[in-house]
């Protein structure tokens, strides 16, 4: 949990790098809280289009830019710059060009985005 508050924490910081845990956790307990959302709706029976899904909406609207933050400096911390995220747009493939970029690991060094999160922690 610690890993998804520092990225919601780091709301806009679009710069620096982001370990692989940093990432992959941030997405987890992302869709984790989305799925425990639609558990509690599907539970109570509570009626599509009211307030209920307004509110799953404004959930994923609040973890847009902090999703996408994450995302650039995970890609920065491979060496990649934060434009591939475009690449994620090109349907089924890019996805899964973006997807692999995702899961590299780190440049050991230190790059032109900044020092190693790894020898940081």
């Amino acid at each position: 949990m610690k890993w998804y508050l520092k990225a919601i924490k780091n709301y806009a910081g679009f710069t620096g790098r982001a370990r692989r845990k940093e990432f992959w956790l941030f997405c987890f307990f992302s869709y984790m809280i989305l799925v425990l959302y639609g558990f509690f709706k599907a539970i109570l029976h509570l009626p599509e289009y009211e307030i209920e899904t307004f509110l799953g909406m404004v959930y994923l609207l609040a973890i847009l830019v902090p999703g996408l933050a994450v995302t650039i400096r995970r890609l920065h911390d491979t060496g990649k710059s934060g434009c591939w995220i475009c690449i994620g747009l090109i349907p089924l493939i890019g996805q899964f060009i973006l997807l692999i970029m995702l899961c590299q690991n780190s440049v050991k060094e230190e790059n032109q985005y900044g020092p190693n999160p790894k020898g940081a922690i």
